[in-house]
């Protein structure tokens, strides 16, 4: 598994300076607030009494060695592919016959928002499944994210990324693989298969990321089309602020968000509206949806703050931005998809995607369901149910 030194594959532990605990606490005490927003909505950012009862719950409650601890308790790694140290984590299954599954998180999550359905997809006869569901999985961070290295040049966009996952799982060993994605990673699983990258067998998705360039074409005849669209509408309006920051000035956002941890906190929050009233009802009422709780939430914002990723990160989308928009300029249709694709919507996501939509854009759709509930960060929100939709997906390339 380990050719030469470039391509070798270290074992990777988390260790803490507690200065650096201490100074993230001073930080976060010497806050200054602005005054509270004058609306009763989120329509002007994250409301300050929300921001609030996040930092005194930071300062007073928040235990980061509890998830640094947790994080060393799984087999975490890094490697070197062209040029950047990749970190995951890689748990194999104990049932012999598992199917190999590469997950990629997206913005503003880590690894953090994947961590619950660890157990059920690798060990799925412990969690109410049966030895053929088991996969062994592989989690990657993202270049820029988490404890991946930075990029120290241009060209880190998503295909580039997608060829480097590919690389990794042959680093691994494995030949024939499926692989899962979430927003940013959904792009990186989708370019995958668009590159039709070696060992690929299908992948499932649950953000129709192709919106973002033909949105405007998708067919919006019935109740639910028009409805997808209208949120589809709504994002690029009114929630698309984020976005076009980090695609055009990442390093301007960049400075706020690595000299102030609330800063960061709310700039991650801030992010779409079913999550942030959410992950809002957490920390106000104490009411958390699923497992997205005050301690997850947390745990996600300080693994930003710790490792100073926060501009790498934002720089992703500068990189993804250009690599689309050098697409359409092309004139030329992406790539077409060989292999099986599934596809999960899930109600609380920006835009839901009808069943039409999704087939617009694959149109040998093998694999399609409507969840019950959950929202953008369903692997977060909703382990059990999405591990349910994993498995669904998967199971005819078994």
């Amino acid at each position: 598994m380990t050719a030469t030194t470039t391509t070798a594959i270290r074992p990777f532990q988390i260790t803490v300076p507690q200065d650096a605990l201490d100074d993230l606490r001073r930080r976060i005490t010497a806050t200054q607030f602005p005054s509270k927003e004058l609306v009763n909505d989120r329509s002007q950012g994250v409301q300050l009494r929300t921001i609030q009862a996040l930092a005194r719950f930071w300062t007073s409650e928040y235990d980061w060695r509890r998830r640094e601890a947790s994080l060393n308790a799984l087999p975490q790694f890094t490697t070197e592919i062209d040029g950047v140290d990749i970190h995951f984590i890689h748990v194999r299954s104990p049932h012999e016959n598992a199917l190999p599954l590469i997950m990629t998180h997206g913005w503003p999550g880590s690894v953090i928002e994947l961590l619950d359905t660890v157990g059920p997809l690798t060990d799925p006869t412990a969690h109410g499944g049966s030895p053929e569901d088991a996969f062994h999985l592989v989690l990657p961070s993202l270049p820029g994210y988490g404890f991946s290295g930075e990029p120290a040049e241009l060209g880190w966009d998503s295909g580039r990324t997608a060829r480097a996952w590919a690389e990794l799982m042959r680093r691994l060993g494995y030949t024939r693989y499926v692989a899962q994605g979430g927003d940013v990673g959904a792009l990186v699983t989708d370019l995958m298969g668009r590159q039709a990258v070696e060992g690929l067998a299908g992948y499932h998705l649950n953000l129709l990321t192709a919106a973002l360039a033909i949105g405007d074409h998708l067919p919006k005849e019935s109740e639910q089309e028009r409805t997808a669209a209208q949120a589809f509408a709504t994002f690029r309006q009114d929630g698309f602020g984020y976005f076009l920051e980090m695609a055009t000035r990442p390093q301007t956002i960049g400075y706020a968000l690595l000299d102030s941890p609330v800063a960061l906190a709310a700039w991650m929050l801030d992010h779409d509206t079913d999550s942030y009233y959410k992950i809002s009802r957490a920390f106000v009422d104490g009411q958390p949806a699923g497992n997205l709780t005050r301690d997850t939430i947390v745990d996600n914002i300080t693994l930003y703050w710790l490792t100073g990723t926060a501009a790498s990160a934002a720089r992703s989308y500068w990189e993804d931005a250009r690599a689309l928009a050098a697409a359409l300029a092309s004139g030329q249709p992406p790539p077409p998809v060989s292999v099986p694709v599934g596809f999960t919507t899930f109600p609380g996501e920006i835009w839901a995607s009808p069943r039409s939509w999704v087939e617009a854009v694959y149109p040998g759709l093998a694999y399609f369901n409507e969840a019950e509930r959950g929202g953008h960060f369903a692997a977060w929100e909703e382990p059990q149910l999405f591990t349910q939709e994993v498995r669904a997906a998967f199971k005819s390339l078994r």
